[in-house]
């Protein structure tokens, strides 16, 4: 662990910051950057195959770029609509020399409405990526091809690692993977984040979108969910255990849990990978953070980027750490992001100051 970041004196603290990034920060983000909004396409790709279902994908893409292209998506809710973070990303990443496909993963915005289909936690998703890549491929935009996403969608960008790695016709063209707070490990992480009367409240706020995507699907595929299961859903657990486990064929979530939590298969990554992750992070049970280290320290292709603060997908950064890194903005993991993708960091799991 590196103290090269370092928060704002007015958020301490994971739990701070967090809450900072979905209120404040939501309504102000605009305001601290130079970079251009780029001048996004609409496009619908194939998405993989799920049970013999052709899946569209909704996404917005840039334009061409010189250095190659990322794929990214974001966290357990929302769409593309409001994900500031994914919006922010995206300027960064064209005005660097990137083309961006930002996109709707299952049931979420737009793809939901062309879709009836429900998540996977990466299951599916990581296919998806793979199938966004090759399409992108045709449509001209160059390689490598790089999967990132924060949050949940931090999860899905590592399975999405997995499948390129299994994937013959993507093969080189893959660049590697950037997870930003990724969920690891489910059954444990749930478990903590309930455990508190502030976790429970983030859960059951979680919860609420999850029904609202529910019933937004619902509307727009009638017959594809039972209105009563729907009803029943009133926490994650229960969401996934009314509406997820049997399509996809699990016999109870802690087993879906198991099955699509990424922590056992980041040892046998064999691209580049680079995890963000903070000790402070409210989200995460913290225990997993040495098995974490341990993994990142056996496997040369994974960067892990751990800091004592940062909250979940927070990494707002104090103006001596702008200073440090010589950054025009505070959103310090985005700006690491690029800076790793240049290559900078590659298999050394340390950070370093420009």
């Amino acid at each position: 662990m590196n103290d090269l970041y370092t928060p704002p004196w007015w958020l301490p603290n994971g739990l701070a910051m967090t809450l900072y990034m979905s209120t404040v920060a939501a309504k102000e983000w605009q305001s601290t950057l130079s970079e251009a909004e780029p001048n996004y396409t609409e496009q619908i790709y194939k998405g993989a195959r799920d049970n013999s279902q052709d899946i569209s994908i909704f996404a917005l893409r840039s334009p061409f770029g010189k250095k190659g292209t990322v794929i990214a998506t974001y966290g357990i809710t929302g769409s593309l609509e409001d994900q500031f973070l994914l919006r922010i990303l995206g300027r960064k990443l064209v005005a660097d020399g990137y083309g961006a496909i930002l996109f709707d993963w299952r049931a979420h915005g737009k793809t939901a409405l062309l879709s009836p289909v429900l998540t996977s936690d990466g299951i599916y998703e990581g296919d998806d990526f793979v199938q966004i890549a090759l399409q992108a491929k045709e449509q001209g935009y160059p390689a490598p091809y790089w999967f990132v996403g924060y949050s949940l969608g931090g999860q899905l960008a590592l399975w999405g690692a997995k499948a390129a790695a299994d994937s013959t016709e993507l093969g080189t063209d893959f660049g590697g993977c950037i997870a930003v707070c990724p969920n690891l490990d489910s059954n444990r992480s749930l478990s903590y984040l309930v455990s508190s009367a502030v976790g429970r409240k983030i859960e059951q706020a979680i919860a609420r979108n999850l029904k609202k995507l529910a019933l937004e699907i619902s509307a727009a595929h009638p017959g594809f969910l039972d209105p009563a299961a729907v009803g029943r859903a009133h926490s994650i657990t229960t969401f996934d255990h009314e509406l997820v486990i049997q399509r996809l064929g699990f016999a109870s979530v802690a087993d879906y849990y198991d099955a699509s939590s990424p922590m056992p298969f980041l040892a046998n990554l064999n691209s580049p990978t680079a995890i963000f992750y903070a000790v402070d992070d409210p989200m995460f049970n913290p225990v997993i953070i040495p098995e974490l280290q341990q993994i990142a320290q056996k496997n040369p292709n994974l960067d892990l980027i751990l800091t004592a603060n940062g909250g979940h997908v927070g990494y707002i950064s104090s103006p001596i750490c702008q200073a440090q890194w010589r950054d025009r903005d505070p959103w310090w993991m985005w700006n690491r992001t690029l800076d790793w993708l240049e290559g900078n960091w590659r298999s050394t799991n340390i950070l370093v100051p420009k």
